[in-house]
């Protein structure tokens, strides 16, 4: 996997910091295939285990009232395939209402719950913060993964006395070294990722997503235009394709502890 890092410099050096686990949040079915499937195929090519964690059930997407009765089969369905083309067999769901996602404590405790039984060395997530310039990244739902997953990673899921039931159960604090979040403001954009050789891989799972694209082409050519713009910023030679990150350190070797 090559990486860059942008201006802002992103604290991840790929050379130094060993990646074996990745656990990847997202409100809807499709988001992470949107954001960040061109590296998680280059993660899985590798050797990397990769799990998704879908918060809603994407009930309120799709474009055709006939699909209303079984969007919501039809999009696990969708996932499903689409996550295996990139190399990732394992999905959960917190069957959270479509839109109506909030970062509470009933999703916190599900997030805090399944980083504590993963235990990956990078979460990844949905920026909690809206992106002013093309407002459709941040869907509601999408600022509140990010709120949700935020506010888990620091302090709930490495304080042992935040939702003791997990404890008592046998799910021992953890502490994450890595949040990787994506579909956020540009100028927090600190990582980049050539993945240059996954675009077919990219875009084969964000086809599979078939009741979620009214116009397919126009769809494609935006994907890849803005993973070629990606890669210019980043500095990638002329022809390379890349997705981008904010990389935020949560425990690393200067991490003072403190809950």
């Amino acid at each position: 996997m090559t990486s860059h890092a942008a201006p802002a410099q992103s604290p991840f050096n790929p050379d130094k910091h060993r990646v074996e686990r990745v656990l990847c949040f997202a409100a809807h079915p499709d988001d992470i295939d949107f954001g960040a499937a061109g590296t998680i195929a280059a993660w899985t090519a590798a050797g990397v285990e990769v799990s998704y964690c879908i918060m809603t059930d994407g009930d309120a997407g799709g474009f055709d009232p006939a699909h209303r009765a079984e969007i919501i089969a039809m999009r696990a369905a969708e996932q499903e395939r689409a996550a295996a083309l990139v190399g990732v067999t394992d999905i959960h769901y917190l069957h959270e209402r479509d839109g109506f996602l909030e970062p509470n404590h009933q999703v916190m405790w599900g997030v805090v719950k399944l980083i504590r039984e993963i235990r990956p060395d990078v979460v990844l997530s949905m920026h909690p913060e809206r992106n002013w310039n093309r407002i459709q990244k941040s869907h509601p739902d999408h600022l509140a993964v990010g709120e949700a997953v935020t506010r888990a990673v620091y302090p709930a899921v490495e304080n042992p006395y935040a939702y003791p039931e997990l404890a008592e159960s046998g799910l021992q604090a953890y502490k994450v070294p890595w949040l990787w979040l994506y579909a956020g403001p540009e100028e927090r954009e600190n990582h980049f990722i050539d993945v240059t050789e996954h675009v077919d891989s990219k875009l084969a799972a964000i086809h599979v997503h078939v009741s979620q694209h009214p116009d397919v082409e126009a769809m494609e050519a935006a994907v890849r235009n803005g993973m070629r713009v990606n890669a210019r910023r980043a500095g990638f030679p002329d022809g390379r394709s890349a997705e981008a990150f904010h990389v935020v350190t949560i425990n690393g070797p200067g991490t003072i502890a403190g809950f």
